[in-house]
């Protein structure tokens, strides 16, 4: 296990002794007009999006690189009656609805199927190889949420690592495939750009 793998379990061990984290409000904002296909959470922590897709019927795969995190979020979907089952990569296409399909991964060298999504999350996670990736997972009409730390995030308390801070721009920029719905940038008391983009559906 890498250095970074053991500090995350740590972090989420920690977390687990605390009442669930709520949904990040964009993603509760956003919710009802979410599509409400095959879905990928991509570093998902302990689930807490995972969690609320599937509940509303929704087949979710939720990545991360952290055991700890996915044995977390296994524990609460059965506590809320959600089917929770681990897999290997191969097993992107068996996804059924109202499921979470667990998924132990280095997201440094995830490979993700293409045109296999009709929504991805990212929230709280900066990895520049997946841009492209991602927007080639999402299905025609597919849709991308995706919220991260910006260098503004350097005026507070948080993330201080350069390098998974956006640059003034560069999550807009990102993905050029996509039509963007929605876009942000706060700096009040965090430094953070949120994204809401489309996959063009295929013209006939």
């Amino acid at each position: 296990m890498s250095a970074n793998a053991a500090e995350w379990n740590t972090r989420h061990r920690a977390a687990a002794q605390k009442p669930p984290a709520e949904p990040a409000s964009i993603v509760l904002e956003w919710l009802p007009l979410l599509p409400e296909g095959p879905a990928l959470d991509l570093a998902c922590g302990t689930g807490r999006h995972s969690l609320l897709l599937a509940a509303r019927g929704q087949s979710v795969l939720a990545v991360d690189y952290s055991a700890t995190a996915l044995e977390i979020l296994e524990n609460r979907a059965r506590m809320e009656k959600i089917p929770a089952t681990r897999g290997a990569p191969g097993e992107f296409t068996k996804l059924r609805a109202g499921r979470i399909h667990l998924l132990e991964a280095d997201l440094e060298n995830l490979e993700l199927p293409e045109n296999s999504f009709a929504l991805i999350l990212c929230l709280q996670y900066l990895k520049r190889s997946l841009f492209a990736p991602m927007g080639r997972a999402l299905q025609p009409g597919g849709m991308l949420l995706f919220e991260t730390f910006t260098r503004a995030q350097l005026n507070y308390s948080g993330p201080r690592n350069p390098a998974y801070l956006l640059e003034r721009g560069e999550l807009r920029a990102g993905f050029p495939g996509l039509h963007v719905l929605f876009y942000r940038e706060l700096n009040a008391g965090q430094g953070i750009a949120s994204l809401v983009a489309q996959k063009p559906r295929k013209k006939r």
